[in-house]
């Protein structure tokens, strides 16, 4: 326990004694959020706060990692690829932010450019998960394994693409995913920790130490944003843990906010190319109920408390 208490800590100093320097950095620089035309139009207001707040609790966390597990001897492949996936899919969404932030726009990477990464990413995840001698099968709930032998690469790719997306998806509120990714995190360190899984537990309650700090700048009204490279990150690093304690539908609960703002988007965009009406007011549903008037307190709120029951009643259910 003592090298997830210093690793945790070590990820929230940092990012609580750097995070000024960097935003007084990118305001110098102009290099600020742009706004989506199309979002809400209160949203216009935020245009110009500094975004890519991800580098800084990324690095936090692998600085914080690194040093305790090469203190302790516990750098061990697990806790290598998790970082590994890290910082690979934040590169992605840094490269992504960057071209918003240059051409001052708010599309980045093509979407096939952004998968590509992605896919790539996993693989790496793959090769390493088949070396290590994980199980090649989906744990189903309440049930045994479904062993279904390579397949299982297919179903790894699946989901890191899919639930990093689902978190950048989720990323459209002051302090949105940095509230739920302490909660997932946490109670992915908790199943980690009852497995003794210790490098597991230990990236995830590092990734908790690295969110707190981060919200502190990022709670409404956001003085930063995480920006793609920090949700594209934590995504697929939350998927990847869900895959390492070898629960992985328990992400459907755990993430299901996520889920259900993936949910809504593939919804709206059915129903308005089968019937030409829409089924929100906009989309991901965060918006709907900001259109709805709802604050953004109020959604973070109520969101939060979603994803800490789902957490917690996903917790009991696995133990």
């Amino acid at each position: 326990m003592g090298n997830w208490l210093a690793s945790t800590i070590g990820a929230f100093v940092i990012t609580v004694l750097f995070m000024p320097g960097l935003i007084k950095y990118f305001r110098s620089k102009h290099e600020g959020q742009m706004i989506r035309e199309e979002g809400p139009r209160w949203h216009e207001k935020k245009s110009g706060t500094p975004t890519m707040g991800g580098i800084l609790f990324i690095a936090a966390i692998v600085l914080a990692d690194l040093a305790v597990a090469l203190i302790h001897g516990g750098l061990t492949p697990t806790l290598s690829i998790l970082l590994f996936v890290l910082v690979a899919y934040g590169l992605i969404g840094m490269w992504d932010d960057s071209i918003k932030l240059f051409r001052r726009q708010n599309e980045g990477l093509k979407a096939w450019q952004k998968l590509l990464g992605q896919i790539v990413a996993a693989i790496v995840f793959s090769f390493v998960y088949l070396h290590e001698g994980f199980p090649m099968a989906i744990k189903i709930p309440f049930g045994a394994d479904w062993r279904i032998g390579y397949w299982y690469i297919l179903f790894i790719v699946f989901w890191l693409v899919g639930f990093s997306n689902a978190v950048n998806l989720t990323d459209g509120l002051d302090g949105l995913v940095a509230g739920l990714g302490v909660i997932s995190f946490a109670a992915y360190g908790v199943i980690a920790a009852i497995q003794r899984q210790v490098d597991v537990a230990m990236f995830c309650f590092t990734v908790v130490g690295g969110l707190l700090a981060f919200f502190i700048f990022n709670h409404k009204p956001a003085k930063i944003f995480m920006g793609d490279m920090g949700s594209l990150a934590l995504g697929g690093a939350l998927a990847c843990v869900s895959i390492l304690v070898h629960h992985e539908f328990s992400l459907l609960i755990i993430g299901i906010i996520y889920v259900l703002e993936t949910a809504s988007v593939m919804i709206q965009v059915a129903s308005f190319k089968l019937t030409g009406k829409r089924v929100f007011k906009m989309t991901p549903i965060h918006h709907h109920f900001e259109m709805s008037g709802w604050s953004e307190w109020k959604i973070d709120l109520v969101f939060w408390s979603i994803g800490l029951i789902a957490a917690v009643v996903s917790i009991i259910t696995i133990i």
